[in-house]
């Protein structure tokens, strides 16, 4: 494909914050700047796109972003972008700054943001950044694996004085409606039982007596993860636990740890992946597109083909977690 000319280019980060996003907003400014492209920095998502607030980037403001958490740029959640209306001011901005292409990071929400504008004339590029790492066209979204290991960190904390009381612990984890993360770190702490929306648990038989079969062979403690989006409570599942084995049973929810920190060696990498291809997309004229991870490559897809996508959990670590965790 024929390179086009951008002269200016604007990146966001939208929706919730992920570990990795400052690295995604670096990899695009350095790119850009390494190739005579101007960069404006979209303060607070798509809302900031509505009432122009902005800034200039440069390679040097971009300066030690790369091992922080959270995003320089801030994040929000747009109502108005939702609107026919929002979506025109939105793209009237674009045009009166002069944008030559958007680059969104986040996850389906941004996405749908982002072919709103396309559809209206602004090239626009998506980069997948979730930790819940549950967007069907690419195997990896930035944060998860920090997300991850914050959650094992934690966990493996609680282990300690948990093992102490000889109690059980019902920790529940982020994912909104998936259970990627859930199972993720289910299977790294060693999990007596793992609840995600994916699959509606016989509670007696692969939780009660998973229990109790631990109790049997001396297991003094044990932990469950409960995703946030499974059908029952974290605190309903810690009542029917302690009703039903008679061990003294606590409710942790992990809640918004899950999302700070500094980002692992693989979210910086990958981000930065992800952001020096989203420019290199643009300046190929790609415009309506999200960056993604298959076979271990980085590509990018059509964003409405990627927004029909659904992505299952992954069964073969459920079912070897399943057969392990006895």
């Amino acid at each position: 494909m024929e390179e086009k000319k951008i002269r200016r280019i604007a990146v966001l980060t939208s929706g919730g914050d992920a570990p990795g996003m400052n690295a995604v907003v670096r990899a695009v400014v350095r790119t850009a700047c390494a190739n005579g492209i101007e960069v404006l920095g979209i303060n607070h998502g798509y809302s900031g796109l509505l009432n122009n607030d902005f800034r200039k980037l440069t390679a040097r403001s971009v300066d030690g972003l790369l091992q922080r958490g959270g995003t320089m740029l801030y994040t929000a959640r747009c109502q108005e972008m939702m609107t026919e209306e929002g979506q025109q001011r939105a793209a009237n901005n674009c045009r009166y700054l002069g944008i030559d292409g958007l680059i969104c990071c986040g996850g389906d929400g941004t996405y749908r943001g982002a072919l709103a504008l396309a559809r209206r004339g602004v090239p626009c590029i998506g980069i997948p950044g979730t930790i819940d790492n549950d967007i069907g066209c690419t195997e990896y979204t930035i944060g998860f694996d920090t997300a991850s290991n914050t959650a094992i960190q934690c966990i493996d904390k609680l282990r300690d004085t948990m093992q102490s009381h000889e109690r059980i612990s019902v920790v529940e984890v982020m994912g909104r409606h998936a259970g990627h993360l859930a199972l993720n770190v289910g299977c790294a702490v060693g999990a007596a039982a793992i609840l995600v929306p994916e699959h509606e648990a016989n509670f007696e038989n692969d939780v009660i007596e998973r229990v109790r079969q631990g109790r049997i062979n001396q297991r003094n403690h044990h932990i469950i993860i409960v995703a946030e989006g499974y059908s029952m409570s974290t605190q309903e599942v810690a009542d029917q636990v302690q009703e039903q084995t008679g061990m003294d049973t606590r409710v942790t929810i992990l809640g918004h740890v899950q999302r700070g920190g500094a980002p692992t060696v693989r979210d910086r990498v990958i981000a930065t992946q992800m952001g020096n291809y989203a420019v290199l997309a643009l300046m190929e004229g790609k415009e309506k597109r999200i960056v993604a991870m298959q076979d271990g490559k980085i590509v990018d897809i059509d964003i409405e083909e990627a927004l029909e996508m659904k992505k299952p959990l992954d069964e073969a670590l459920y079912e070897a977690e399943q057969s392990i965790s006895i």
